[in-house]
């Protein structure tokens, strides 16, 4: 790395979505000096670049997906919908930035282009896409578990001479679909989001899917005045409530076997959740969903006959049916979505009987015809959880590069720190609950660890901590043993890496939800078990 001018803090920060926010402000309460740095123009992370039409929270909704460190962003704010909507998500975030005057420590429009930890000085430095520079003791990764686009390599896909976009970097300005003939390629979240909406204005559109989904209703509705001032009059029990539970959520935990109930019994409480909709409808069922298999089918069977109820065409019914166990891949919450192929100019495309062969500057060419499009819409994901950090891809102790130590698994411990990496700390990264877990929420107990790892160093004159090889060998055999106890690494998903060619597949989240915070915490209070420390080097 060239020399330059340097600035100095303690901290810095790569990220101002969700998570930077929570850390910088954390940090400030920790009287260290912070510096956050962002691509964007502005605050907000996913919800800055996920502007497609349809985007809402797919997750248990509001008011619960929300920052819980003050009561009083609780007490002031008033959500309106259940499952709120991308500006309604991002002007919340943006009023968390007003409120604690956030942006003045944030430098925006400023891509990270090299990280490097220096072993003598304890330090990292950065450089920027402008060639600033910048040096901290500690380097924070919230980077985001979805924020790197997944582009497909399509032959012909940089000919195509219409609009283009990928759902996960959709433009600011107001994108019209009427009159034009739109190609929708991936029916992940973003695409079962947008497709309805795309639907009405459109002249046509093609829905290219790789791969069907069992998607439920997103049973969106208005927030009353009540159920607001009912989790502000009992806020204290929710947020006990929401750290108890297993996804960060103020429900109880279910316990209920599917195989306690008769046949008739699991479709009543099937069509209950089916008819309210929302995300409960994943809190509320059986407790063995994801590990039994005969309980998996019972629920995957009566998604398909509500498709099959649904869809009137025979054939393309036959064709949106799901053939894995349900709830394997990211559980989408629609709106329409399947109603949409009712419509006479919605038309579906299975790629696994007739595949993109390659797209010319006006259409998309299979195996078995032409499509001609005004419009191409990538709604084709992420690579998820891993892909952020290692498009950073720092460099660490003995100029090891990330994409060395992660290429046949994402080493860390904790799903907070990795080896050979002194000082650097990810938030949401592989091997924590993250996606699994109320994000908001996740990110305040991840940072509070970190903030408390961070003062053990300066308390201890300590200059550096970093996991053991054993370490992370041990958290790798747990997170695994808890994902094989369950039926999700048996199916192909983002969550395994199965959508990014080469990528190391493996089911890289840890299960243990509410679980893992009480082992940080025990790490924790255990001096730190599994890492190891230098002194300080720095004169004072």
């Amino acid at each position: 790395m060239k020399k330059a001018a340097i600035n100095h803090f303690d901290v810095i920060v790569i990220g101002s979505g969700v998570s930077g926010l929570y850390a910088l402000h954390h940090l400030r309460e920790m009287d260290l000096s912070v510096q956050v740095y962002d691509g964007a123009s502005d605050i907000g992370g996913t919800w800055w670049y996920n502007r497609y039409p349809g985007a809402r929270v797919d997750g248990p909704g509001s008011p619960f997906y929300c920052y819980t460190f003050s009561e009083d962003l609780m007490k002031e704010w008033d959500w309106k919908e259940t499952q709120s909507d991308q500006p309604a998500v991002l002007e919340y975030l943006e009023h968390v930035a007003d409120r604690f005057d956030l942006r003045r420590d944030i430098q925006f429009n400023t891509w990270i282009v090299d990280a490097v930890y220096d072993e003598n000085k304890q330090q990292w430095t950065i450089e920027t896409d402008s060639g600033e520079y910048a040096s901290a003791q500690f380097l924070i990764c919230a980077v985001g578990a979805l924020s790197t686009a997944n582009r497909p390599d399509i032959p012909g896909i940089h000919d195509f001479s219409g609009e283009c976009y990928h759902t996960g970097n959709w433009p600011h300005e107001t994108v019209s679909f009427e009159g034009k003939r739109v190609a929708v390629i991936g029916t992940g979240s973003s695409g079962i989001q947008s497709v309805p909406e795309i639907a009405r204005e459109a002249d046509h559109i093609s829905v290219f899917q790789r791969t069907p989904q069992y998607a439920f209703p997103a049973g969106n509705r208005s927030i009353t005045a009540e159920e607001m001032a009912d989790a502000r009059t009992n806020w204290e029990i929710l947020r006990e409530k929401m750290n108890d539970n297993f996804g960060g959520f103020p429900y109880d935990n279910q316990e209920k076997s599917a195989l306690d109930d008769t046949p008739e019994q699991r479709t009543a409480l099937y069509e209950k959740l089916w008819q309210r909709g929302g995300f409960k409808f994943f809190l509320e069922l059986y407790s063995d969903i994801a590990t039994s298999e005969e309980a998996n089918q019972s629920l995957a069977d009566f998604v398909r006959d509500k498709i099959r109820q649904i869809v009137k065409d025979p054939e393309t019914a036959q064709k949106l049916l799901p053939d894995y166990f349900v709830i394997t891949k990211r559980p989408i919450l629609e709106n329409g979505y399947f109603e949409a192929f009712n419509r006479d100019n919605v038309s579906l495309v299975d790629l696994r009987e007739d595949p993109i062969e390659r797209v010319t500057p006006t259409s998309i060419i299979t195996r078995h015809g032409e499509h001609p499009i005004d419009m191409l819409v990538l709604a084709t994901g992420y690579d998820a959880i891993s892909g952020s950090m290692l498009r950073l891809n720092p460099q660490g102790r003995g100029g090891v590069r990330l994409k060395e130590r992660w290429t046949d698994r994402f080493h860390n411990y904790l799903g907070l720190t990795i080896g050979d990496f002194p000082n650097l700390f990810m938030i949401h990264g592989p091997g924590s609950p993250g996606v699994f877990y109320n994000m908001p929420l996740g990110a305040e107990r991840q940072m509070n660890w970190i903030g408390r790892a961070m003062r053990h160093l300066k308390d201890q004159s300590l200059g550096s901590m970093e996991p053991t090889a054993a370490s992370e060998e041990a958290w790798a055999n747990e997170v695994s043993a808890l994902a094989n106890v369950t039926l999700f690494p048996r199916t192909n998903s983002w969550w395994t890496g199965a959508n990014i060619p080469g990528k190391p597949r493996y089911f890289s989240v840890y299960l243990g939800g509410s679980i893992y915070y009480q082992r940080i915490t025990d790490i924790q209070n255990k001096d730190y078990e599994g890492f190891r420390f230098e002194p300080s080097q720095s004169p004072d």
